[in-house]
């Protein structure tokens, strides 16, 4: 049954797409403050999870996210993708970027409020670029980029923070600088989903791992579960 101590639990948890199976009998329980790393190869379902914790596929199964269902806890979760969709040619800053990150509360056509813009230049400077405020965002490196992205999710406030491989060609410099920033929100109290390929990075930043490939194939500790022999036996079975 669901936990009042988990800011996520499934319950065999399936979806699939066109007749195919994606994800099957998934079961998991994400402690509140917690931070899952979530890892497996190209195509095990670790999107789809992410998908369905935001509540945008249809499921089969029982998951509840911040204790509720996933449409109605969406406000207090907030989402870092592997790339944003925006044409890096749009004229508008790396600041202006962050600030979107309170038009969930404020509203879209709503002028954002002082308090808004504190909070959005605070979350700049929690990753490490509030000098580059004003400079456009189509400038920036992909891993500026990216820190810009996990910056407006951080001015949303959320409970819940999902990353889907937002560490993809991220340079060094920004790497060290997003596990930072993750490190510092852990210890605020975020729990944190984190889809991953990067063993190393997952080992930094999270206390909790799960191997997926379509089920889940071994969830615990980090430590554990990333163990090299437990690792390649759990994704060979």
């Amino acid at each position: 049954m669901p936990s009042a101590e988990a800011a996520l639990t499934c319950e065999r948890l399936s979806v699939s797409y066109a007749g195919r199976s994606v994800l099957h009998d998934v079961t998991l329980s994400v402690p509140y403050g917690s931070a899952l790393a979530l890892v497996g190869p190209n195509g095990a379902g670790k999107s789809t999870l992410i998908k369905s914790v935001l509540g945008l596929v249809e499921t089969r199964g029982a998951i509840r996210v911040l204790d509720r269902d996933p449409a109605r806890a969406r406000p207090e979760v907030a989402y870092v993708p592997q790339a944003d969709t925006l044409d890096p040619s749009f004229p508008i800053t790396a600041g202006e970027v962050v600030l979107m990150g309170r038009y969930r509360s404020i509203g879209w056509f709503r002028r954002p409020r002082e308090g808004d813009r504190r909070i959005a230049a605070a979350a700049l400077d929690q990753v490490g670029l509030s000098a580059r405020s004003g400079d456009r965002f189509g400038t920036l490196s992909m891993g500026q980029r990216q820190r810009v992205l996990l910056a407006r999710a951080i001015a949303a406030a959320p409970r819940l923070l999902l990353l889907d491989e937002s560490f993809n060609g991220v340079d060094a410099a920004s790497q060290d600088a997003i596990v930072e920033t993750l490190l510092g929100l852990r210890a605020a109290g975020t729990t944190m989903v984190i889809a991953t390929h990067d063993l190393p990075l997952a080992r930094r930043a999270c206390d909790l791992a799960c191997l997926i490939n379509c089920t889940v194939r071994a969830l615990g500790a980090i430590d554990e579960v990333l163990e090299p022999g437990r690792l390649y036996h759990a994704m060979a079975s």
